[in-house]
C-alpha cells in the first residue's frame, strides 16, 4: 500500500516528525535503522496507528512513498565527529528502491557537506537516478525539541536547502503540510549549517551560564536572582539557565575535522560543561562536610536522572558521571526518577527509591538533577536533611542552589 511518506529512523528525531504528519492527515510509514525507537504511550501508538501510521519491516515498502526523510540518529564516533553509520545504511535501503520524482530530505545532524558528498553518491549509486535530475534532494535541520508543550511542528519554521531551486521548492511543498513557516535557505550547505549553529548556539550560552554560576557562588551572588532581572531586557539578551551538564542528542561541533581548524569557542563550551558533573560531586561533597558529614558512606539520593525534565531519555544525562563520582568518593548512592524503572551505573544497577518521601528524608544528601514537573521541591525540601538543587527549581532558600 503507498503512502505520501516514509520516516527513516524512529528515534527522538524521526517519530516526532511521524506524529506531526499523521496529524496534519499525510499516510505516513516509519522504518527503523537501527535499535533505536522512540517512546511512544499505548494512546500515542494507537492514534497515530488510526491515523495511518504502518511500522515497515520489508525495506521494499520504501520505494512506495513520494517523499522520504531520513532521521537516522549520528552519535558521537571514536573520533569525536558524527557516526553516520545509520545514515548510510537508511540509504542503502532507500537507494535500491528510489523511484524516480521522489523527494529524499535528511534531517539527521550532520557536518556541512554530508548531504552533497556523503548522501549524494550512496543514493545515485544504489539506484542508477541522478540527485537533482530524477529525484529531488534537500536537507532539513531537525527543530525538535522533546517533551515541549509550547515547541508544536505546526508553529516551528522549517529551513529548507535542496541541491537545486527544484529541489527546495519539492521539499518546501512538504514542509508546508506540517509547517506554517518554510524558509529557504540558499542551498544544501547553508541549510546544514544552519544545523551547527542552533546546536552550538545553546552549547556556548549554557557554558556562559555555567561559569557564571560557579563564580557567583565564589562571590556570595544569587545568579537565579541575577538572570530574573537579566531577562527583562527586550534586546540583546536571552536567557539560559545553568545546570549540571548538558545531555541531549545534540552534539556540538567544532568543525577541526572537515574545515581544518576549529571553533574556539565551542571547544571552550564543551570543556566548561564537561566539567559540570564534577564541580556538582564537589559541591555535594563540601555542604556534607560543612554539616560534619563525610562522603564516604554517605546516603546521596539523586532526584530525576534524565537529560531533559519529563521525558524518559538518557542520552547524554549528566546524572551518570555524578553516580560515578559519588560511588569513587565511596557515597552510598540511589535515585529517583518517575520515567525511569531500572537504573546502571558502571554495569551496576542503582538502587531506586519506592517511598519518595521516605528516601528524601532517609537520604544525608539530595541532589535535585533533573526537575520532573511530578515533583513537590517546596514538600520536599522540608523533608530533606540536605538538598542541593541544581537546577534552582526550589523556592528561594529553601535549598542550597548551583
Amino acid at each position: 500500500m503507498p503512502a505520501d511518506l516514509a520516516v527513516i529512523g524512529l528515534g527522538p528525531l524521526g517519530l516526532p516528525l511521524a506524529q506531526a504528519a499523521v496529524t496534519a492527515g499525510i499516510t505516513t510509514l516509519g522504518y527503523r535503522t537501527g535499535p533505536e525507537y522512540g517512546a511512544l504511550s499505548p494512546a500515542e501508538l494507537r492514534r497515530m496507528l488510526s491515523g495511518g501510521f504502518r511500522h515497515a519491516t520489508n525495506p521494499a515498502d520504501l520505494g512506495r512513498v513520494r517523499t522520504a526523510v531520513i532521521c537516522a540518529p549520528t552519535p558521537r564516533g571514536a573520533d569525536g565527529g558524527f557516526d553516520l553509520g545509520q545514515v548510510e545504511a537508511a540509504a542503502r535501503a532507500l537507494a535500491a528502491r528510489l523511484r524516480p520524482h521522489t523527494t529524499v530530505i535528511l534531517e539527521s545532524p550532520v557536518l556541512p557537506g554530508t548531504t552533497e558528498d556523503f548522501l549524494r553518491p550512496l543514493l545515485e549509486e544504489g539506484s542508477g537516478l541522478r540527485a537533482g535530475r530524477d529525484f529531488h534532494l534537500a536537507y532539513s535541520p531537525s527543530r525538535v525539541d522533546p517533551g515541549s508543550r509550547d515547541a508544536t511542528p505546526a508553529g516551528t519554521p522549517k529551513v529548507i536547502g535542496g541541491l537545486t531551486p527544484a529541489c527546495t521548492e519539492s521539499a518546501a511543498a512538504f514542509y508546508g503540510r506540517l509547517t506554517d513557516k518554510v524558509v529557504r535557505a540558499r542551498g544544501l550547505r547553508e541549510a546544514e549549517t544552519v544545523q551547527l549553529l542552533e546546536t552550538n548556539f545553546r552549547h556556548v550560552n549554557i557554558a556562559l551560564v555555567n561559569e557564571m554560576a560557579v563564580l557567583c557562588h565564589e562571590l556570595g551572588v544569587d545568579l537565579w536572582d541575577v538572570i530574573r532581572c537579566a531577562e527583562t531586557k527586550p534586546f540583546g539578551f536571552h536567557a539560559f539557565r545553568p545546570g549540571p551538564g548538558v545531555g541531549g542528542h545534540g552534539v556540538p561541533q567544532d568543525l577541526a575535522g572537515r574545515a581544518g581548524r576549529s571553533l574556539r569557542m565551542v571547544e571552550l563550551a564543551q570543556e566548561v560543561n564537561g566539567r559540570m558533573p564534577r564541580y556538582v560531586v564537589g559541591r555535594a561533597a563540601a555542604l556534607l562536610n560543612e554539616h560534619g558529614k563525610s562522603a564516604r558512606g554517605a546516603r546521596v539520593l539523586l532526584l530525576g536522572v534524565t537529560y531533559k525534565p519529563d521525558l524518559a531519555d538518557l542520552e547524554g544525562t549528566p546524572a551518570h558521571e555524578i553516580a560515578v563520582r559519588l560511588m569513587e568518593l565511596g557515597a552510598c548512592v540511589s535515585y529517583h526518577d518517575p520515567h525511569v524503572p531500572a537504573w546502571s551505573v558502571l554495569e551496576r544497577p542503582v538502587p531506586r527509591a519506592d517511598s519518595l518521601y521516605e528516601a528524601v528524608a532517609d537520604a544525608d544528601l539530595t541532589i535535585l538533577v533533573q526537575h520532573h514537573r511530578t515533583y513537590d521541591l517546596q514538600g520536599l525540601s522540608v523533608k530533606a536533611q540536605l538538598l542541593l538543587d541544581t537546577r534552582g527549581a526550589t523556592p528561594t532558600g529553601a535549598a542550597h542552589r548551583l
